[in-house]
């Protein structure tokens, strides 16, 4: 089977750095389209918004240059077939199941998460969830 629609969830991680990599091995590989994703927590900047209206800008702001620096990345290490993908929302929700069904997506691949044991039983983690209800394959990157 070959992938032509890849999902890499990137954040400016360490984990997410280590998927990224390990996408463009095997974008090359399969020739496939690399969709660099990176959604925007709005949840975590909500409440504290209605104090500093900037945040929402300086979010905005960082997304666009970390995605810069992906495709930089991505077109020196030669896949060129890129697409850039800034989303609101939950990244729970947003990659597995609305970004990669828009995309036609047939692998997501996303770092393996930092957080402690009692985190992740409060609230799951992102790479989790995305296994859970991604529709196609995923590929979490330790």
């Amino acid at each position: 089977m070959e992938y032509k629609n890849i999902v890499v969830a990137v954040d400016g991680s360490e984990a997410s750095e280590k998927a990224f990599v390990k996408s463009l091995d095997i974008a090359k590989r399969n020739h496939a389209r690399l969709i660099l994703a990176h959604v925007v927590d709005s949840r975590t900047f909500a409440t504290a918004e209605a104090y500093d209206r900037s945040l929402a800008d300086r979010a905005d702001e960082y997304a666009k240059e970390l995605l810069d620096s992906y495709v930089e990345n991505a077109k020196s290490a030669g896949v060129n077939e890129l697409i850039r993908c800034i989303e609101y929302g939950s990244p729970k929700v947003k990659i597995a199941k609305d970004i990669a069904n828009d995309f036609h997506a047939d692998l997501i691949i996303c770092g393996a998460t930092g957080m402690n044991a009692v985190e992740r039983f409060l609230i799951g983690s992102v790479s989790e969830n995305i296994t859970r209800y991604a529709s196609c394959d995923v590929l979490v990157v330790r």
